[in-house]
């Protein structure tokens, strides 16, 4: 059957015409005209009759099997214009007609936090990224998304998993490159005992990890701090910290840019500091999170720091119990930087109080979008707008947005 690619969908597929049916084809692009059978609404094996201009050949040998990555067919300039179109896209179907002022895009080989699967077989064990659409892990020989160190201990991660996993389960594995080595924290995989704990502890030390954590056992040999700021922060096992440092580097500056000038500022769902540490060498900050093992990494991270100004902190469930338009009074900026989720609840309660300035940090455009149109409400604009891409070759969006009540651009 002969279809033609509409456009993208919110994942990367293309989403395929052929008269009155529709299905999603995965590694198309818009314009192409592709052949395949549809089953539960997707062409599993779409082949290109009439290739689109912006196809390119995906350097990755992996590619056509890993679901790491979805768009590495498509042009540079491609994924960087869908992506802002995403961006757009969502934010007028809420209303709100406003472009793209930048978008930042990490380089390839950049991204320091992942999270892989390893599964132990008969010869061993593998270790990447899922298939498509699958359980199936495509064992990696290389990877032009993570960074060299990542992918020079994917034999190291073959071993460890070979010695810790089950036979029939799978064990997750959080990878993180810091400045004194790699962070690894291992989930799924056989309880401790003192056996394992040496082979373990064997196998970090010949692959010069800095930490191995398995479960909730550290195998610590050196502490894997991380600069922030002016802050060394050592961040608990498996912590969220922005996938690139080119990618943290490109939000940091436009979080900066949008709070310059404030004096006290809130920093909502903070994690371990990424933004309340570099913002104390300008402004007091309250820092909130959900959590307390990051907040308390970013407590010490700023004991041990010059010259910063004062960071409270505090845990505190901000879907559940977000701060008050009374508590936000005292607050000359506010930084915010939700999950996928967004934040709806807080959002209503910034809506309602006298702050002025916000800086939105967001990972989901859909989520993002109806946040929006609850600060448009309340009378704020987006001053600006930005793209963070930090999955180059993924469907993922993130957003840098500076909002500012009663702005008039002239």
């Amino acid at each position: 059957m002969i279809w033609t690619v509409e456009r993208l969908g919110r994942r990367g597929d293309g989403v395929a015409v052929s008269g009155d049916q529709r299905a999603l084809a995965p590694l198309t692009l818009p314009g192409e005209v592709i052949e395949g059978q549809a089953g539960d609404g997707r062409i599993a094996a779409p082949k290109i009759v009439t290739p689109s201009p912006e196809r390119v050949r995906a350097p990755c040998p992996h590619y056509r099997a890993c679901g790491g990555c979805s768009l590495m067919h498509a042009s540079d300039d491609f994924v960087a214009g869908w992506k802002q179109q995403v961006v757009e896209t969502a934010l007028a179907a809420q209303g709100i007609a406003r472009g793209v002022d930048a978008i930042h895009t990490s380089p390839p080989r950049s991204r320091r936090r992942a999270v892989l699967s390893g599964r132990r077989t008969r010869k061993g064990a593998l270790v990447g990224f899922h298939a498509r659409a699958s359980d199936v892990i495509v064992d990696l020989a290389d990877c032009h998304v993570l960074t060299p160190p990542i992918t020079a201990a994917l034999p190291l991660l073959r071993q460890i998993v070979a010695a810790g996993a089950s036979r029939a389960g799978e064990i997750s594995l959080t990878v993180i490159d810091t400045p004194a080595g790699l962070d690894v924290t291992a989930t799924g995989g056989k309880p401790e005992d003192a056996a394992l704990t040496e082979t373990l502890a064997g196998l970090a030390a010949e692959g010069d990890l800095a930490r191995l954590t398995w479960g909730d056992v550290p195998l610590t040999r050196r502490a894997p701090a991380l600069p922030i700021g002016r802050a060394q922060v050592v961040p608990p096992p498996a912590a969220f910290l922005q996938a690139t440092a080119e990618g943290e580097a490109a939000l940091l500056a436009e979080v900066r840019a949008a709070v310059a000038g404030a004096r006290r500022i809130a920093d909502l769902y903070a994690g371990i500091g990424t933004f309340a540490l570099p913002l104390a060498e300008m402004a007091e900050v309250h820092a909130v999170e959900g959590l307390s093992a990051p907040l308390e990494a970013l407590s010490a991270g700023w004991r041990g720091a010059p010259r910063l100004h004062r960071i409270t902190h505090e845990v505190r469930d901000l879907a559940r119990r977000p701060l008050l338009p009374d508590e936000l009074s005292r607050l000359d900026a506010i930084v915010i930087d939700p999950p996928r989720a967004g934040a709806e609840a807080q959002t209503r309660q910034i809506a309602a109080s006298k702050i002025e300035t916000v800086a939105f940090v967001a990972c989901d455009p859909a989520n993002f979008a109806r946040d929006a149109r609850i600060l448009a409400d309340g009378g704020f604009s987006i001053a600006r707008l930005a793209v963070i891409d930090q999955f180059r070759w993924s469907p993922h969006v993130e957003i840098a947005a500076h909002f500012r009540r009663n702005w008039n651009p002239a």
